[in-house]
């Protein structure tokens, strides 16, 4: 800091803090405090990737301006933890490489944007709407996104661990190698989904709309798809020896025709239809 300038109070100085070639009129939109924006954040270097440094936010709120600003400044290199996106408008920005942690993203707009390989990690976000969006190889863990809208995105490589996905419409997807572990889908829309020889570990379908996916050859290791709606619904090889069936049409032949079910889900199916195994 030059001598006899002061330093506005609840900012802290950053050394070093503009990247080589990084405009000051830039540099300084990132990182002071503006009419829109009073409060500062503490930003910076953790680590680096790919050769480039990376931005860490903490604790801020994220508006459409603020974020074409850290977009225009560091592409694919943003860090944002503990930072509140509800409601924002995020729709057709490049955001691809970003990675979110503990982050509240409710209601958040995300329509068609890009968003590839970005790693989102226990963040928050009811009703947000990932709608078109790019998200090939994005990650997703221990995140809650009950309500969440995902129509025509592109799913591709997408990994979903431990999340919670209830009431989710995930219709009209796109994309291959889609993966899902330990979530729930509860009430969730995944018409047309394919699941086909995936290894589906901890799943709850239960109530989840699941009319014309495809679970040929899938194997269920726990998990529920108790009264879930199968209209069309493949499940030819099937291994359904772990999953809670209940509610499930597993006689229609045409569609579990060499499905695997345990002796004691037979039991119960046969039971559906009046008849007593002995």
């Amino acid at each position: 800091m030059k001598p006899g300038r002061a330093r506005r109070p609840g900012c802290h100085a950053i050394k070093g803090s503009r990247a080589a070639g990084q405009p000051p009129a830039l540099h300084a939109a990132l990182y002071t405090d503006s009419s829109a924006q009073q409060d500062c954040i503490e930003v910076r270097r953790w680590s680096t990737m790919r050769g480039m440094d990376i931005i860490t936010f903490r604790d801020e709120t994220i508006g459409r301006a603020r974020m074409q600003a850290i977009v225009a400044a560091h592409p694919r290199n943003a860090v944002f933890e503990d930072c509140t996106f509800d409601e924002g408008d995020f729709s057709r920005l490049d955001m691809d490489g970003f990675q979110f942690v503990r982050c509240s993203v409710a209601g958040a707009s995300w329509l068609a944007a890009s968003l590839e390989e970005t790693q989102w990690t226990k963040c928050r976000g009811g009703q947000c709407d990932f709608s078109s969006a790019l998200l090939s190889d994005a990650r997703f863990s221990h995140c809650d996104l009950n309500n969440s809208h995902w129509r025509r995105a592109t799913l591709s490589s997408v990994r979903f661990e431990d999340c919670k996905l209830t009431g989710a419409h995930l219709q009209e997807v796109t994309g291959w190698a889609l993966e899902f572990r330990d979530c729930l889908l509860v009430s969730a829309d995944l018409r047309g989904l394919s699941f086909r020889k995936a290894e589906l570990v901890g799943m709850d379908f239960s109530d989840a709309e699941l009319s014309g996916c495809d679970f040929r050859d899938a194997v269920f290791e726990g998990g529920s798809l108790r009264n879930a709606q199968t209209r069309l619904t493949r499940f030819e090889g099937a291994d359904l020896r772990g999953a809670d069936i209940t509610g499930l049409n597993v006689m229609d032949a045409k569609h579990f025709k060499k499905a695997v079910i345990s002796q004691r889900q037979a039991a119960a199916a046969l039971a559906a239809f009046g008849l007593i195994v002995a």
